[in-house]
């Protein structure tokens, strides 16, 4: 029998008015420490956006998703986060923040194959 690794994740939300608290689910961050394994995936839909803000900048807020994901895999030179372990960089992108880019809550979640867990998580939440 595979192993099975355990892993936390948390869903990528675009809130366009945080005002509003209305947000579309745009991607995932996925984190199992034991296997020192990081990932986010984020995919915008501008159709889905611009039902919630005509006024939305999809520009704008790539930008923003990208800067998180490149923290997310340690490559934003601005950013002293991305420095740091795998474990604090997922506790700092999953902590609750009013900004544009927020995420749910990490929940935990057991599986044999991670990058088949993270397909999974973007079929249920983002597709």
């Amino acid at each position: 029998m595979p192993e099975k690794h355990l892993y936390e994740y948390a869903i990528i939300r675009v809130v366009p008015r945080v005002e509003k608290e209305e947000f579309i689910n745009v991607g995932a961050i996925l984190c199992s420490i034991p296997q020192q394994y990081l990932r986010c995936t984020a995919v915008l839909n501008e159709q889905k956006l611009k039902a919630l803000d005509p006024e939305a900048d999809p520009d704008t807020i790539r930008k923003h998703l990208d800067a998180f994901m490149q923290v997310c895999e340690g490559k934003n030179a601005n950013s002293p986060i991305s420095r740091q372990p795998i474990a604090s960089r997922f506790r700092w992108l999953t902590a609750v923040r009013s900004s544009i880019i927020q995420t749910s809550r990490p929940h935990p979640g057991i599986s044999p194959n991670l990058e088949q867990a993270m397909n999974a998580l973007l079929k249920a939440y983002v597709d």
